[in-house]
């Protein structure tokens, strides 16, 4: 049987290769502390999981849910981004609901490449973005993100003789894995940038809510207000811990709205309708949860890189997100997947070698705070020796 050339480059995958490695873990009976995957383990909303407890007896809610059905909650969205963040959105032109934030980064390449155009991606970045790219036969021109530029991409390296095939680009601001943050400056220059060379600006955003210490988490659309050339996703996977009822949404540019929404509606209809009354409860209902898993993470971060320090890894504080990405020590500079193999083999740690974000991440690593304190202090006890 033959298959398409498309599927080539994803087959080499670094997290397939870690579940093994903890799969081999568990069943040797080690006890495994997983440190791997950005999932949270807090509960989600009280009063999003009420909704959905009162909309499963309705039988009005277990058929097909299309576009126009999805309004409430695009309303909810709206209402909520101009709460936070003083923008007025159309719901009905420029919000779309999506299966999780990362339906929108893997099909909206196929709503703007044709095959052999060009997207710019960071790197590293978030696996989904290039699979996507992939998919839609597309070709990537990578922007290294460096320590020394505050991971941020620097587009006067982005050659000029490929901006005629560039269609689109994307950030990602907290950045998963570095964590680091964007500035409005820095927006305001990616939003320039596009504009100049007519090129989408795709903002995967699913950490709005996640700057420690007072630190404000910029809107690529607070920069673009007119919605030129950008698109942002967002999540209540993370703000509100309901990653596994898959519930994402877009909010940018109506024709990119509307592009996406035709690639949509040939892959998919919508969630269950009573799950969008658990999102619209918890984006219109009490906002508590946020600030109390904000506070929840920055102890953990604060107790992990504590720990680190203790055992002298000098690990960068992180401004946002559930991560700490950390380069690693002398001896495992060169491959971060021989680190990650040999720590849950050796230490019943797991963790995400730096190498599977793309090649700018190889000798670092992801720490993901999913743990309580006193596990994340047991876990560096257990790398302490490890490395020792």
């Amino acid at each position: 049987m033959q298959f398409a050339d498309r599927l080539q480059p994803l087959r080499t995958n670094v997290f397939a290769r870690m579940d093994v490695a903890k799969a081999r873990t568990r069943a040797a009976g080690q006890d495994l502390i997983d440190l791997s995957l950005g999932s949270s383990d807090l509960p989600a909303p009280s009063h999003a999981l009420e909704a959905i407890a009162q909309a499963l007896p309705d039988p009005s809610t277990h058929g097909y849910l299309l576009h126009q059905g999805t309004r409430p909650f695009r309303q909810a969205a709206a209402q909520w981004y101009a709460r936070k963040f003083g923008l007025a959105v159309d719901p009905d032109t420029e919000v779309l609901l999506l299966i999780g934030s990362q339906e929108g980064t893997g099909h909206m390449p196929l709503a703007l490449l044709n095959p052999g155009d060009i997207a710019l991606l960071p790197d590293p970045c978030y696996p989904s973005h290039p699979g996507g790219i992939h998919l839609a036969s597309g070709q990537i021109h990578w922007m290294p993100l460096r320590a020394e530029h505050q991971f941020l991409p620097v587009f006067e390296d982005i050659p000029t003789e490929i901006l005629p095939r560039t269609r689109m680009m994307v950030l990602s601001y907290p950045h998963n894995p570095t964590a680091a943050i964007a500035t409005p400056a820095f927006f305001a220059s990616a939003v320039d940038f596009c504009q100049r060379h007519d090129i989408a600006l795709i903002h995967d955003f699913p950490y709005p809510d996640w700057g420690f210490d007072g630190i404000e988490v910029p809107s690529v659309l607070q920069t673009d207000r007119d919605k030129t050339t950008s698109i942002e996703f967002f999540s209540l996977s993370k703000s509100y811990n309901m990653g596994g009822f898959r519930v994402g949404y877009a909010i940018g540019n109506p024709e990119l709205i509307a592009a996406l929404r035709t690639v949509k509606s040939v892959v998919d209809f919508n969630q269950y309708q009573g799950i969008l009354a658990g999102a619209i409860a918890a984006l219109s209902g009490p906002q508590d949860i946020v600030a109390i898993t904000n506070q929840r993470f920055k102890a953990r971060r604060d107790a992990f890189v504590s720990a680190l320090h203790g055992i002298g890894w000098p690990v960068q504080c992180p401004p946002a997100t559930m991560y700490v990405w950390a380069q690693l020590p002398e001896p495992w500079q060169q491959d971060s997947m021989k680190f990650g193999l040999e720590l849950v083999e050796q230490a019943g740690v797991a963790v995400s070698p730096g190498i599977g974000f793309g090649a700018s991440g190889e000798g670092y690593v992801r720490f993901a705070l999913v743990h309580e304190p006193a596990v994340l202090e047991e876990a560096v006890r257990r790398i302490k020796t490890f490395l020792r």
